[in-house]
């Protein structure tokens, strides 16, 4: 057995690197799937999806509770390390693209594309920032969700109001808020690898595949809240 340092040094940053490569892969079918639906609830189901959003805000309210739902399940079934992880992750990410591809009724091609580019930068560099640096990042972590927590309040509390201005300031607050989470994500991916000793179970990289898709899509849809106040 070869104890050289530098072997097992590289090996490790391979193995590392193949863990990275996974997750991101998990992520990358997530956007694609969401991307796919979105894109298709709008071309070739653009009646169907009408239709079903004329259905009245209870249609609504019951695809975002449906999708509450399995963003727990999945979760909860990635903790436990269970075969139904992916699949639930997939079956969120189909539903998100439906969504999604109702709140892009309402810009123009042009503020959508300058948003998704502006979210894979932005995206690419915090991804990079967070696997790099040396500092810990645990305690903002924590800060920064306490702080979408206090977002989703005043989002709620916004929903009564109507106010276009607290709006625009929750999204820039939240576009702050996501960018910070997925440098922390991305270091976490990094501690998840060497607190298991490089034993990471498929539940933990769905599970991570997850936080940082949920990073993406609403970084994604704050920026184009943001430059859409323009249309």
């Amino acid at each position: 057995m070869n104890n050289n340092p530098i072997i097992m040094e590289q090996s490790e940053i391979t193995a590392l690197n193949r863990f990275f490569a996974k997750i991101y892969g998990y992520v990358a079918v997530g956007v694609g799937l969401s991307a796919l639906v979105a894109y298709l609830s709008l071309t070739v189901f653009f009646e169907a999806t009408l239709n079903l959003v004329m259905g009245g805000r209870f249609v609504i309210w019951g695809i975002m509770i449906v999708e509450i739902a399995l963003v727990l399940f999945a979760s909860t079934a990635a903790a436990k390390n269970s075969p139904m992880a992916l699949p639930l992750f997939i079956a969120y990410s189909a539903l998100n693209g439906f969504t999604i591809s109702i709140v892009l009724w309402a810009y123009t091609g042009e503020t959508v594309l300058l948003s998704f580019v502006t979210a894979v930068g932005m995206f690419a560099v915090m991804a990079i920032i967070g696997a790099t640096t040396k500092k810990n990042l645990s305690a903002m972590g924590q800060a920064l969700i306490a702080a979408l927590i206090g977002v989703i309040i005043a989002s709620v509390v916004n929903m009564f109001l109507q106010s276009s201005g607290m709006s625009f300031i929750i999204s820039l607050i939240s576009v702050v808020i996501f960018a910070g989470l997925i440098a922390y994500d991305n270091q976490r991916i990094r501690y998840v690898f060497e607190e298991t000793g490089g034993e990471v179970q498929e539940g933990w990289a769905i599970s991570l595949a997850l936080q940082l898709y949920l990073d993406f899509v609403n970084l994604f849809l704050n920026l184009l809240r943001i430059f859409g106040s323009r249309d």
